[in-house]
């Protein structure tokens, strides 16, 4: 088998009529897969999906890419494996229609052979579109690989290796593995597939062997039962890694085919009374929800990209993701493998009733059957994946068709894959939007939900009437996922004791309550808050407002124009930890020094306006362009009893944890540039402490996060404004121009900023708190030099070797 990944080569551009002409400058142009046909059109205020894409359009592209096929490829077989178009893709090879893919993220193949033409050059066209789709920004086109696969017909499929381990303890393991063959030619053909278990250190540890024999035009499934001696398990604190060969062999000898597939050795238990245990140790879920997105990027999925956000994320102090609302690509759930960091794989934010005019509710009466089928043979060979999600806040589900539906998604799943748990994404109040009065009625103070939305939810969310609603929908789960209600936890455990709870999607700002619950309650496994890593579209869901701005209207919800991101995250998009993100930490009780985060002085005494999804707007630094003598508040996170503040060793005073929230000591002083100690103690002693110190002189500054990179892989480069020692300055903002020369391109430049009119695919950005991230595509080998340079400041240099 031959494997190429057809990253360039292609051209994109609108997709046009026949006897349409593309308006001047709007012409196809060269792209290299993965590729986000939205991110860098003109964003508007008038724009017709708004908030929803953060004022993004969206459009109908094609993609054209020629493809040479040697008359030796006659006695082949042919496919394209796209693991994923958005949306409602159409493959055509010289000009012949080949598939059609609705679902904007499920995997799917084109088989080539009936339209190939040998000996010449054939022409690929994909065609993509997305409008008003998504409650998201989800981005266009060919935004995840595409792989060439050129094969003897007598081959493996996609997909076409399963690993499981139906029987596991300390001294051995039985690892069952299936292979599917496939025989595309006109005759019986009898084979041999053999096996070889790889372990973590690069020792062969097991093999097998069996013949098969395959009729014409049929799949045959040969399978071994493998033992290991003595299994390295997969866990989150060591995720050890097994890799399967497979080898496909004719009578003769001769390779047919080959696949080596990567594996954890791992069990799963869940119950109400010892919650989630994995390999017998018990685990709770800090997990964090994760749209696709790659920020600057946009919606392309690059493997490094992928890497880079899971490690980030368990750096942070995550264990978990939850893949919001769609399957997770390839690369992330190879990276979570790698990193040992559990998912939660998600089908679908809607089934037969919308949530946007366009979505994938038009097709998945018919096509919801492809699309699990299409999840799971994606993930079942990952030990990473411990549950799949048949949906999220899904309108139907507390009504009694709506309850069949939940009952025929699971099943479903179940028969694909017996090996992990169900659950499902379920918030009572969007199941119940049309008996919302009646649910009202129910609730104490209910005047007041909008004005405290958040606990509003939580009381609703409780009603008898959503508890009667969800119970046969919840009843066909193995794990019941509720979004935004934590308020039902513990009357559960009563009414329903077999029921294990996770919470599926929650407020950030109450982790501190939601954390202690899951370490209360046996039967909650875990928390997945909104969100671990800020994303596009949902614009300004999760801002701050300053009250008080001339011309200020509370918007609710909805960020106005030009909000383009989320500004929920515990991370923003270019992976820099934002001040929830250690508050969270210390939460969970991975941090014992405290954490300082001061708010912004040019904004002290100003009234504040947020929603459910914000945290505060503050930011870690004494480095300020602010007066001395400026008031300004001073937050210090700790797990501590009082914290003290010292600046240049002065005493400012202490206060206690917990008086304005739990975790967080907060004071009133004023800015002096100089050196900040924040002191946590308990019960009189030091716990631990945190400084900062105001920078000195700042100047430019280009670092490269790795030193190499493969080519074809992505260099990750931080620019900064700040001193000698590293320290930023954070109210000093500027444009930066980015230049890169060598074998290399850039592939995006933005910052965590979420107001803002820039675009991600220019060549200047404007930093953001003094940072500022440039994407590198590697294309070759040798050196690619990354420039920065902005007016008043000494230009700087880094660069990475492609190899």
């Amino acid at each position: 088998m031959t494997r190429i990944l057809l990253r360039d080569g292609w051209t994109a551009g609108p997709k046009l009529g026949p006897f349409e002409s593309p308006a001047e400058g709007h012409g196809p142009v060269p792209v290299v897969l993965p590729h986000d046909a939205l991110r860098d059109l003109p964003r508007s205020a008038d724009e017709v999906q708004g908030v929803h894409s953060g004022y993004t359009p969206g459009g109908a592209f094609e993609y054209v890419r020629e493809l040479d096929v040697p008359e030796s490829w006659r006695e082949k077989t042919v496919r394209l494996e796209f693991e994923g178009v958005y949306r409602d893709a159409v493959v055509f090879l010289n000009g012949e229609v080949v598939v059609h893919e609705a679902n904007g993220y499920a995997g799917f193949t084109a088989e080539l052979d009936p339209y190939l033409r040998f000996g010449e050059t054939n022409r690929l066209t994909v065609e993509a579109r997305a409008h008003r789709d998504s409650r998201w920004y989800s981005g266009a086109g060919i935004y995840r690989p595409v792989h060439l696969v050129v094969a003897d017909p007598v081959h493996i499929p996609t997909h076409g290796v399963v690993v499981t381990m139906p029987d596991v303890d300390d001294d051995r393991a039985v690892v069952e593995v299936a292979v599917t063959v496939r025989n595309a030619a006109r005759h019986t053909r009898e084979t041999r597939v053999r096996w070889e278990i790889v372990a973590p250190d690069g020792e062969t540890v097991a093999s097998g062997t069996s013949p098969v024999t395959v009729l014409p035009g049929t799949d045959a499934v040969a399978r071994a039962r493998l033992t290991v001696a003595a299994p390295a398990r997969w866990h989150p604190d060591h995720p050890h890694l097994y890799s399967v060969r497979t080898t496909v062999t004719d009578a003769a000898g001769a390779v047919l085919d080959g696949e080596s597939t990567t594996f954890g050795i791992r069990t799963l238990q869940v119950d109400p009374v010892r919650g989630l245990r994995i390999n017998g140790l018990p685990v709770m879920l800090r997990g964090a929800c994760v749209h696709h997105d790659n920020g600057v990027l946009g919606a392309a999925t690059h493997d490094d990209a992928e890497d880079r956000r899971v490690r980030l994320l368990k750096e942070a102090g995550f264990n978990a993701l939850r893949s919001a609302h769609n399957p997770m690509s390839r690369a992330m759930l190879d990276a979570c493998d790698r990193h040992g960091v559990l998912v939660m794989d998600e089908l679908a934010d809607a089934w037969t009733r919308a949530k946007a005019p366009f979505d994938a509710t038009i097709t998945f009466p018919e096509r919801w059957e492809r699309d699990i089928r299409s999840l799971v043979e994606k993930d079942r060979n990952h030990p990473s994946v411990i549950m799949y999600s048949i949906g999220n806040e899904i309108l139907e589900l507390g009504t009694p068709i709506g309850s069949t539906w939940s009952r025929r998604l699971a099943e479903a799943v179940r028969a694909a894959d017996p090996t992990r748990f169900v659950t499902n994404g379920i918030n009572g109040i969007i199941a119940n939007l049309p008996r919302m009065a009646e649910a009202r009625e129910q609730v104490e103070d209910a005047n007041t939900m909008m004005a405290n939305m958040g606990d509003q939810m939580g009381l609703m969310n409780a009603s008898p009437l959503v508890s009667a609603s969800i119970e046969e929908s919840a009843a066909v789960l193995d794990v019941v996922g509720f979004n935004y209600a934590d308020s039902r936890y513990r009357q559960d455990a009563v009414d329903h004791p077999n029921r294990v709870i996770v919470g599926s999607e929650t407020f950030p700002a109450r982790i501190d309550v939601m954390w202690g619950l899951v370490e209360e309650l046996p039967h909650v496994i875990g928390d997945f808050t909104w969100t671990g890593w800020d994303y596009l579209g949902e614009a300004g869901i999760g801002r701050v407002d300053y009250a008080d701005e001339p011309g200020y209207a509370d918007t609710g919800t909805a960020g106005p124009f030009p909000y383009r991101l989320a500004e929920s995250g515990d991370l923003d998009i270019t992976g820099y930890r934002r001040t929830i993100s250690y508050y969270r930490e210390i939460v969970y009780g991975l941090r014992t020094d405290p954490y300082i985060a001061v708010h912004r002085p040019q904004h002290h005494g100003r009234p504040t306006a947020t929603t459910p999804w914000s945290w505060t707007d503050t930011v870690s630094t004494w480095s300020w362009d602010a007066a001395p003598g400026a008031p300004v508040t001073v937050d210090v996170y700790a797990d501590a009893d009082e914290v003290e503040l010292l600046l240049d060793g002065e005493s400012l005073g202490s206060a206690p944890v917990g008086a304005e929230k739990a975790f967080v000591a907060r004071f009133e002083t004023a800015f002096r540039p100089g050196e900040l100690v924040a002191v946590a103690r308990r019960d009189g002693r030091e716990t631990g402490r945190h400084v900062l110190r105001t920078a000195g002189t700042p100047r430019l500054r280009a670092h490269a996060e790795r030193d190499d990179v493969a080519v074809g892989g992505l260099a990750f480069v931080a620019i900064t404004l700040a001193d000698d020692d590293g320290i930023a300055v954070a109210d000093r903002d500027l444009p930066v121009e980015v230049s890169v020369s060598g074998p290399g391109a850039l592939a995006g430049l933005g910052s965590g900023r979420a107001l803002t009119e820039e675009s991600f695919g220019a060549s200047a950005y404007m930093t953001y708190d003094g940072r500022l991230l440039a994407v590198v595509r590697v294309d070759g080998p040798g050196e690619v030099v990354v420039t920065a340079a902005a007016v008043g400041y000494d230009a700087v240099r880094t660069s990475v070797v492609g190899v």
